[in-house]
């Protein structure tokens, strides 16, 4: 059973990060993107699905923390039903984990990108 106001609070808590917005996600609900990448989508108050390194993946299905997705449960993505209070801080806590190695992987990038401009 999804809890009614559960998408209001996830995606007020990801508003406040850097860099966030949100667009509507093209399967239903709405999507978390920094830049141009997505973090994760809602569908409702229901559902969250994430992608994560398959590694990552790999580990958080193995911990119990996630589910494989949904419809692609061999890729890197998870799923997360919503059910209780406790699983609203649980996917805000995935997002911001997706957050997180997103934006160090965009600051690796960027870092390698200055090294070959310095070296050029």
């Amino acid at each position: 059973m999804a809890l009614p106001d559960a998408s209001t609070r996830i995606r007020a808590a990801v508003a406040a990060w850097p860099g966030m917005s949100e667009a509507p996600h093209r399967f239903g609900g709405v999507e978390f993107r920094l830049g141009t990448r997505e973090i994760g989508h809602l569908h409702g108050d229901r559902l969250l699905d994430v992608p994560f390194p398959k590694r990552v993946r790999d580990d958080l299905v193995a911990a119990g923390v996630a589910k494989p997705h949904h419809v692609l449960p061999e890729s890197g993505w998870v799923s997360f039903p919503i059910a209780d209070e406790r699983d609203i801080e649980a996917a805000i806590a995935l997002l911001r984990r997706s957050h997180d190695l997103i934006t160090a992987q965009l600051a690796r990038r960027a870092e390698q990108s200055a090294a070959v401009k310095r070296a050029g």
